[in-house]
């Protein structure tokens, strides 16, 4: 009896139920058009920043994914430089940074051109840019030549979770998946997704980075499926927030003999609790827009502009004289001034808290 999907004769003839899954499907596709048509109304400037938010978002989940945390500052100022966005703040960013960088953009900047071996295989390179994953050295740039488990457990208790295709059948299993990835044209760009998500990570062709990968091929089929490199909304958040059920629903599909409509109905739900979670950002932009439009002409200085950058992507804690001072490395009594500039010129109020306390917040400006 076969025990993984691939150990089934045209184990890629993949059967759903699609009763099962229109319903959700409809409402993703619908959703995906509403928020396509709230962005456009935003103005260049408000859906540059929502893109850079989200790719921002993206790069770094799909890494914490993984159990790595990203600095997001150096994701951010990677990501703009490189769209050419200007955007105040800039910080120089580390060249493993700057790989997974540049395997996300090239995946959705690039969507409409077709997906080769080379082209994985320039983004595993960028993935892995010293040849090694955490200590240990692996094969950058090439499908893997060994053996590949999902494990869990301390060692001498180990379990595993998956055993991929063996490595002499990875070359002729991807040619097949890329094949069809770059030639049918039958299906649903988000129903493509869903299914090239799974394919890969099935096939789990490279020694590390699968998820990763599988991530990046899922965001160039969604840019596809919306005819846009634009993304307002984060898949890999989601599935971040959701781990652990897309953890189980992959290993429970993986035995199946073929039919993957959990795997799809789950994906899909999830794509549309991506596009939820962006309503409430969408909001937040929209106000950072409107502000900036409205101040376009107001003299505001750098240090000024970062931290009210800060105050409208969602501040920590509360706005003190020190931490300004702290965040913009300056003086107190330059913080002050600044501070001072800003509640003159009617942008930010003192709280309640008198004295040592003061605490400064952003008046309403509808």
């Amino acid at each position: 009896m076969a025990k993984y999907i691939y150990e089934h004769k045209n184990w890629t003839a993949f059967t759903w139920q699609d009763k099962a899954i229109n319903a959700v499907f409809g409402e993703v596709r619908l959703m995906q058009g509403k928020i396509i048509g709230q962005m456009n109304a935003l103005g260049f400037s408000a859906k540059e920043e929502a893109t850079l938010s989200t790719l921002t978002l993206d790069v770094v989940k799909s890494s914490e994914i993984e159990g790595e945390l990203l600095n997001y500052e150096q994701v951010r100022s990677s990501i703009a430089r490189r769209l050419g966005i200007n955007t105040a703040g800039l910080v120089p960013s580390s060249r493993h940074i700057e790989g997974v960088v540049e395997m996300m953009l090239d995946a959705t900047q690039r969507h409409a051109l077709p997906l080769t071996d080379k082209r994985l295989f320039g983004w595993h390179a960028a993935l892995f840019p010293t040849g090694y994953s955490g200590s240990y050295k692996i094969e950058v740039g090439r499908y893997r030549t060994g053996e590949v488990q999902v494990v869990s457990g301390a060692m001498g208790k180990e379990k595993v979770h998956y055993e991929a295709v063996k490595p002499g059948l990875v070359k002729t299993e991807m040619e097949k998946f890329l094949d069809w990835f770059n030639t049918d044209n039958s299906l649903d760009p988000v129903l493509k997704a869903a299914i090239a998500h799974f394919w890969f990570i099935i096939i789990h062709p490279f020694d590390d980075g699968n998820g990763r990968i599988g991530r990046a091929i899922t965001d160039m089929l969604l840019a596809r499926a919306e005819g846009s490199g634009e993304r307002f909304y984060s898949m890999s958040s989601q599935i971040l927030a959701e781990r652990k059920r897309y953890y189980e629903v992959l290993q429970k599909v993986q035995h199946s003999s073929g039919d993957i409509t959990e795997w799809l109905d789950w994906f899909l739900h999830c794509l549309k609790n991506a596009m939820l979670a962006t309503e409430s950002t969408t909001q937040k932009i929209v106000r950072k827009a409107e502000f900036w439009k409205l101040h376009e002409h107001t003299l505001i200085n750098e240090r000024q502009r970062l931290i009210l950058n800060k105050l409208f992507d969602g501040f920590e804690g509360k706005l003190k004289t020190s931490k300004w001072a702290k965040i913009t490395k300056t003086s107190t009594d330059t913080a002050l001034r600044d501070i001072k500039d800003l509640v003159e010129k009617g942008i930010l109020k003192q709280t309640d808290e008198g004295g040592r306390s003061a605490n400064y917040v952003l008046t309403d400006f509808y």
